[in-house]
């Protein structure tokens, strides 16, 4: 079994359990594993990864909710061109230690299929580029991710470190139905106007998070405070070999490898 994962409370290689988890993620469209990690694989890696905040890439842009060009043949009011702020920073896949605990979990082939139980599917794979796999994400005072849908139909994160304040994860299931085209225009006015109510999802360090945000959009406020906010993002696709673009590389790293 896999030390840096508290499998007495996560047995990842029962099928009930996975099941039970699949199942409230289909509910929800969110799952939180409360302590999946140990504490100290979570002191570890803030340990060697902490240090390393300086020679993050950090960007800030604007975007629609879509994150997609602007369409030049709608108002610049319409819910498809009005743009909100993001800003962070990460270190890349290349730059994880080869004997940091989250290379060891993200590869671990129990790990893996704990996952495919978990997400329905019958496998995941990494990334076919060398940056894309594990990233950590660091949010110091001030930065935040604005509202916002995934183009990838699943997401597997850890926090690391909690900020002072801010730094919420707010989200709004069932927005849209990207796969019938349904953009829901009028409901993307309603939650960047405040008008329609989000909800948070709550998750503290070690607390392993499955979100499905295809359809539900959501947003990090920005955060408060000296301690910065870090995250690690898993990233797996469900067919193999597949790779980020050149452009998309060097928005996410500064860098194509």
């Amino acid at each position: 079994m896999n030390p840096h994962l508290n499998t007495l409370l996560h047995p990842i290689d029962d099928a009930d359990y996975a099941a039970r988890c699949r199942a409230q993620l289909d509910a929800t469209g969110a799952l939180v594993l409360q302590g999946f990690f140990t504490e100290e694989a979570i002191a570890r890696v803030i340990e060697e990864s902490a240090p390393r905040e300086a020679a993050a890439f950090y960007a800030s842009s604007t975007h629609n909710v879509y994150l997609t060009p602007s369409d030049p043949d709608l108002p610049e009011d319409h819910a498809f061109n009005r743009q909100v702020q993001s800003s962070k920073g990460l270190i890349a896949d290349d730059q994880v230690p080869a004997d940091s605990p989250l290379r060891d979990v993200y590869d671990d082939p129990d790990f893996r299929s704990f996952l495919c139980g978990v997400l329905g599917i019958s496998a995941i794979y990494p990334y076919a580029d060398s940056l894309s796999s594990i990233n950590v994400h660091f949010a110091p005072d001030g930065k935040e991710l604005g509202w916002h849908f995934d183009n990838s139909s699943f997401a597997v994160t850890l926090l690391l470190q909690a900020p002072e304040g801010g730094g919420a994860f707010e989200y709004v299931p069932a927005v849209r139905d990207a796969d019938a085209g349904d953009m829901a225009f009028d409901r993307v006015d309603a939650v960047l106007d405040l008008r329609e109510p989000s909800m948070t999802l709550h998750s503290e360090p070690g607390d392993l998070v499955l979100f499905r945000g295809r359809n539900a959009i959501h947003r990090v406020t920005p955060t408060e405070g000296d301690t910065t906010r870090l995250l690690v993002v898993f990233a797996f696709n469900d067919q193999p070999d597949v790779g980020l673009s050149e452009s998309a590389l060097q928005t996410f790293y500064g860098r194509t490898s």
